[in-house]
């Protein structure tokens, strides 16, 4: 094929890639002078009509899509028999590629990533389309770093219709699918971010979650086994991002992301605060945190705008030089002046827990179907933004239940002073409850008073009283909840 003129206008040069449907090619575009890359359907494929016509809707699939991190579709055409699509040529490397080149890749690159495939299947989503086989090798790198989504050949409608399968195979990569996507069920936009949560620790781990001697065996590992844990693979992963990859790559839907833009969200969020640790960024990073919405809380501006930062220290630098040499000279003018009161002498002051990342935990001793839990880590990663909350309900507290509550292991007996909530969901009531021991209470008979009940407002400042005895763990109990049936913690503060 190498030389071949396909429709008069695109002449084939090299072949980049190919699959089990098609090759690709980077062709020159001898009309618009342009490089651009052609995937051609093979000559075998081509003559079974359902194969043929997956091939096309993948040419009017993307045609629909005009995203930045989505791979464009130029033109579509047929020549001496051969179906081809035109796309945009990128000049890069596969995100695979760089994972293998690289290894683990720092932090805040990964969750860069991660955001502009997000963005991408966002935009297909909105189309009501599912790509069905997110992966690294499908994500291709420009020269600028960007990120950009590629092969839809199996995407599929969810406008209705049957979609397109072969008999008794799974469509997908079975080192990224989705467990109802290795059962032969549904696929649905929860099946794509399944696989971006995969993608995600192969990023931050260097290597996918499951190995198996065949293909089938580890698609079976994805349904039947539980995600590694990424923190123990990479510790100085933050709990935030850890509970992202949790959260997406949940067996069941019901316990996963519902819509890709919630997921969306929790990564820019999880960037700010990596940004935030590292003190600084490179690369992508970078491009994407400037990118990001300047109304919600993101990363502090001297990560994001280093080189303003830097010229305006100088400036701060320069400015208090002149102030010293002005006092200096004035100094013959001033007289000493009496030695400040001395303070009486009180209470020590108030000193913040230092709690471990996963030291919160939600508590639903009345039912038992947990509350949140995924989310546990968002009350106390110092970033007010991201919140746990409780289940919605409708019936209220306590018309529903007596109570449900989120305590925090200190990790040791300690005399709590104070308890402080920042909160966006407002309005209830909760108490602060105590308890010593090995381990916490699975009874709230078996907790401890140590606060009166206060209603939450958006930053609340509960006093505690434990009367001087120490205790390990502190559970913030909500007993009423407020219109909406929902109660928020943002960020939980345990003083002593």
């Amino acid at each position: 094929m190498i030389g071949t003129l396909l429709s008069g206008r695109f002449r084939l040069e090299e072949r980049v890639g190919s699959g089990g449907m098609s090759t690709v090619y980077r062709a020159f575009d001898e009309t618009l002078e342009r490089w651009v890359a052609i995937k051609i359907l093979q000559n075998e494929i081509a003559e079974d009509d359902d194969q043929l016509e997956r091939f096309r809707r993948e040419a009017r699939a993307v045609a629909r899509l005009n995203h930045p991190h989505v791979v464009t579709v130029i033109d579509a055409g047929e020549d001496q028999g051969y179906p081809y699509i035109v796309f945009e040529y990128i000049s890069g490397e596969t995100l695979k590629e760089r994972i293998r080149r690289l290894g683990r890749l720092p932090v805040p690159e990964a969750l860069a990533y991660a955001i502009e495939i997000a963005r991408a299947l966002q935009a297909a989503h909105s189309e009501m389309l599912v790509h069905r086989d997110v992966k690294p090798q499908n994500v291709l790198l420009d020269t600028d770093g960007r990120a950009k989504v590629t092969d839809f050949g199996i995407a599929r409608s969810l406008e209705g219709g049957e979609g397109l399968t072969l008999a008794g195979r799974v469509l997908g990569t079975t080192d990224y699918v989705s467990p109802e996507q290795a059962l032969g069920q549904e696929v649905t936009p929860q099946s794509d971010i399944y696989s971006l949560g995969v993608v995600l620790y192969e990023m931050l781990t260097g290597d996918v979650p499951f190995r198996a001697d065949a293909p089938v065996a580890v698609a079976m590992k994805h349904v039947r086994e539980p995600m590694p844990d990424v923190q123990l693979a990479r510790p100085e992963v933050s709990a935030n991002t850890a509970a992202i990859v949790e959260r997406a790559t949940a067996k069941e839907t019901r316990n996963r992301y519902r819509t890709i833009e919630q997921m969306q969200i929790d990564l820019e969020d999880a960037l700010a605060l990596e940004a935030t640790r590292a003190g600084q960024t490179s690369g992508e990073a970078t491009t994407v945190l400037r990118a990001l919405p300047g109304e919600r809380f993101r990363a502090p501006w001297r990560v994001r705008f280093p080189r303003r930062v830097a010229a305006l220290t100088l400036l701060l630098l320069a400015i208090a030089a002149v102030i010293v040499v002005v006092l200096a000279t004035r100094t013959h003018e001033n007289t000493p002046g009496p030695p400040p009161p001395t303070q009486p002498k009180g209470a020590p002051a108030l000193q913040p827990v230092k709690l471990a990342p996963d030291a919160a935990n939600d508590f639903d001793p009345f039912g038992g179907d947990g509350e949140h839990h995924a989310d546990t880590p968002k009350a106390i990663d110092h970033n007010p933004v991201t919140s746990w909350t409780t289940e919605r309900y409708d019936s209220g507290i306590p018309q529903t239940k007596p109570g449900v509550g989120l305590y925090v292991d200190a990790g040791g007996a300690l005399i709590a002073r104070r308890l402080d909530i920042i909160s966006r969901e407002s309005g209830y009531t909760a108490q602060v409850l105590a308890a010593a021991g090995a381990s916490a209470p699975a009874s709230v008979q078996d907790w401890t008073p140590v606060s009166d009940s206060t209603v939450i407002g958006s930053a609340t400042r509960i006093p505690i009283d434990t009367n001087g005895k120490g205790y390990r763990f502190y559970l913030v109990w909500i007993t009423k909840l407020a219109a909406g049936g929902q109660a928020a913690i943002n960020e939980l503060t345990l003083y002593r």
